[in-house]
């Protein structure tokens, strides 16, 4: 049988992100969460972000390495009808569950936290889009529930913010959003981390 490069690498590098034993199984039971990495978001959408591009080539890294290590990915996306697909980057495949939300957490009114439970999993990365609200808010939420929380922050994106006539630049925005979440709510690393880590 034959292997692509790319993927022996994904499978080298998920060996080493999800090792905590010899078993090589986590601990705790891990999932992937990717919250509205969905069309509307880039280019040519109703709500552009600033970079979303970069964002999502790196939620497709950390996508790859879940599904080589065969660990459960969920994916997560808003209900809107122009450009509400998930993005081809990290479109989902088969096996994967896939919920459509209504709110700014996924944990409101969705099956979320029952198919969490159901797979036993006590740790969540979190990647996806906006940063200071459908991604914070799921993190908010799912540290709330109990979770161990790692949020990959480079594999997500914000846009600017204008408020009483202030505007506050993206990359405001996402770094202070970032820093509320860090060591209170999350773990916050960025994908490069995320990935070199060997879980001993």
């Amino acid at each position: 049988m034959k292997y692509t490069a790319a993927f022996l690498v994904c499978a080298l590098i998920a060996a080493s992100v999800f090792a905590a034993d010899g078993t090589g199984d986590p601990e705790p039971a891990t999932a992937l969460l990717i919250i509205d990495i969905q069309d509307f978001y880039f280019p040519g959408g109703k709500v552009p972000l600033v970079e979303p591009e970069a964002a999502a080539a790196n939620a497709a890294e950390v996508l790859a390495a879940f599904r080589a290590a065969g660990k459960p990915v969920i994916h997560v996306r808003h209900d809107v009808k122009d450009g509400g697909a998930i993005h081809a980057s990290v479109a989902p495949i088969e096996g994967e569950k896939v919920f459509t939300k209504s709110e700014v957490s996924c944990f409101n009114g969705t099956e979320v936290l029952a198919s969490l439970h159901e797979l036993g999993i006590k740790r969540l990365v979190l990647v996806g889009m906006q940063t200071h609200m459908c991604l914070e808010a799921a993190t908010r939420a799912a540290h709330d529930l109990g979770f161990e929380c790692i949020v990959v922050g480079d594999a997500c994106a914000t846009r600017d913010l204008t408020y009483g006539g202030t505007t506050v630049k993206a990359a405001d925005v996402h770094a202070s959003t970032l820093a509320t979440l860090d060591r209170t709510y999350a773990k916050v690393v960025d994908t490069e981390t995320f990935l070199g880590e060997t879980k001993q």
